[in-house]
């Protein structure tokens, strides 16, 4: 499968259900009347809602608002937090009153929020040159229809690690790693020495980090998610295959059945704790796992293992910071958004993921900062599966997520999962 192609594919497609979406509703279904914000006076209070997990600790986003205070003594900053799975909805129930000025977003919400007048058109804010100056793939994080809705916060996808000490202690190396059918030998040989038993884990709760996990393994199947008319085809030889081969995972006791109940975080720390061998996870995993004060172990940072298909796609899953559209304050939300991902703040917090800038990845004294992970930041960005952006897409997301947990948990075989995951979302997409 030529993922660019894959990628250049699906959004052709979202924006052909975006535009029939639009077409019909001619309204918004959150009651979110969009224009009633107002630009203020680029002073006052600017309450932002960003999220617990992955990237920027609440320490680091602490630290990065005292600096940008300090800055601007004009301009108060009010964090809230909320889990990953909590975020989506507190945008949209917070979008009338306009209780958020600035919004961390994920890429796959741009054209729900854009056409729904929860996030407000920042094109004529963007500066020319950063079309020059951010990596390509960067840019669009947050565009829908030709327009910018948010800043994006940098790339993201899920990297694979692995505990070194294992690894080694079976007689592998990374070369051994470098193929799915490869990682599952050397799981096998972990569990038959009794180091781990249940070599890996994975983010397979009923939430979106199902879907990131399922993604990157539809890749490496040579699936897609939809065809070239936006509608999901995931119940195709490919996507079966990919269903399969995770329950097959399951079933030889080389995943953890606890993974049903594990998001990025459990894996993480069943890592960390020596537990567990190999996982799935984003990008500022290996911060954690290199921390002594959490983490027993030496641990280790390659792509996404090569499937069936000769792939490795990693899961495009960066997100942005975005305004929200009845904001009163939405110049001084905007001046603390281009601080936040300025160059400068984004190399002084490496550790928590890469940055937008193309320069950045020519520096050497910065990449000397956390050179495992920019060793394989190009294979992992070069080519990602774009999930399906659609402006319902939380409600397919979440048929999806039913229909592949039933699979994992044995209640359907995968055919029948695929399929009743297939007719059920293509009725919401026509819906």
């Amino acid at each position: 499968m030529n993922t660019n192609r894959a990628v250049r594919r699906s959004t052709a497609a979202v924006a052909a259900v975006a535009s029939l979406v639009l077409t019909v509703t001619g309204c918004s279904v959150t009651g979110v009347t969009a224009g009633e914000g107002s630009a203020g006076d680029g002073t006052g209070t600017v309450n932002a809602l960003f999220m617990k997990q992955a990237g920027y600790t609440e320490e680091d986003y602490a630290a990065i608002i005292e600096d940008f205070e300090a800055e601007h003594p004009d301009i108060t900053v009010e964090p809230t937090f909320v889990s990953y799975e909590a975020l989506h909805d507190k945008i949209v129930t917070s979008a009338p009153s306009g209780s958020y000025d600035v919004v961390l977003i994920d890429v796959i919400w741009p054209a729900e929020f854009a056409s729904k007048g929860i996030i407000a058109d920042l094109t004529d804010r963007f500066p020319a040159e950063w079309e020059d100056e951010m990596l390509p793939g960067v840019l669009p994080t947050a565009e829908y229809q030709d327009r910018y809705y948010g800043v994006p916060n940098g790339p993201a996808t899920k990297f694979f690690y692995f505990n070194r000490d294992m690894v080694a202690a079976v007689g592998a190396s990374e070369a051994d790693l470098e193929t799915w059918d490869g990682v599952l030998d050397v799981a096998r040989r972990i569990k038959a020495d009794g180091l781990s038993e249940y070599p890996i884990a994975w983010s397979w709760a009923q939430a979106e980090a199902l879907i990131c996990d399922y993604a990157q393994l539809l890749g490496a199947f040579g699936g897609e998610f939809t065809d070239d008319d936006g509608k999901l085809i995931i119940n195709d030889e490919a996507g079966v295959a990919a269903l399969e081969w995770m329950m097959a995972t399951l079933e030889e006791g080389l995943s953890n059945p606890a993974s049903t109940t594990f998001l990025e975080d459990d894996v993480s720390k069943a890592m960390a704790q020596g537990q567990t061998a190999f996982g799935l996870n984003w990008d500022s995993t290996l911060r954690d796992l290199q921390d002594p004060t959490i983490s027993s172990i030496s641990a280790g940072v390659l792509p996404t293992p090569v499937g069936p298909s000769g792939e490795r796609p990693g899961v495009n899953g960066a997100m942005a910071y975005s305004i929200g559209a009845n904001s009163k304050n939405q110049d001084a939300a905007w001046e603390f958004i281009s601080y936040l991902t300025s160059r400068e703040v984004q190399e002084q917090y490496i550790g928590a993921g890469l940055p937008n800038w193309t320069d950045s990845y020519s520096d050497e004294e910065l990449v000397a900062t956390n050179p495992e992970i920019f060793a394989v930041a190009e294979d992992a960005y070069d080519a990602s599966i774009v999930r399906p952006a659609v402006p319902n897409y939380s409600s397919v997301s979440q048929i999806i997520q039913v229909e592949l947990q039933r699979a994992l948990l044995g209640e359907k075989s995968a055919q029948q999962a695929l399929d009743d995951a297939v007719a059920a979302a293509n009725e919401s997409l026509e819906g």
